[in-house]
């Protein structure tokens, strides 16, 4: 397992933008799926994005967030554009070693403890 922690949750208007940064420690982050999760007050817990060596989103999120990772870092980004109040959630940094993309959450064994995005209309 490694360690996460996320930064850069916060509050803006409907249209506007933020970036999420995990920051990952523990030994050979390269070899992890890097992913992110979030929930939303009264709903279930969904996928939002993950990375290994390709991408997978969720479609309520496709062509509006953006995942990368920086290996030299340890860090992994989501960069949210044009976010809406539905997009009002928790968001979990999460990571578990295994090759391919992970889009389900029982398989990820590392979670951050949140960062909170709130998106006002």
């Amino acid at each position: 397992q490694v360690q996460l922690v996320e930064s850069g949750g916060g509050l803006v208007q409907a249209g506007g933008s933020l970036t999420l940064s995990c920051a990952a420690s523990g030994r050979s982050f390269a070899n992890h799926c890097m992913g992110w999760f979030r929930r939303a007050p009264g709903k279930e817990r969904e996928f939002v994005a993950a990375i290994n060596w390709s991408t997978a989103y969720a479609d309520s999120v496709k062509g509006r967030f953006t995942i990368s990772r920086d290996n030299a870092k340890n860090t992994v980004s989501l960069q949210m554009n044009s976010l809406k109040p539905e997009d009002t959630a928790i968001y979990y940094c999460v990571a578990v070693r295994r090759m391919g993309v992970v889009t389900t959450a029982r398989l990820y064994d590392s979670w951050g403890q949140g960062t909170q995005v709130t998106v006002s209309s």
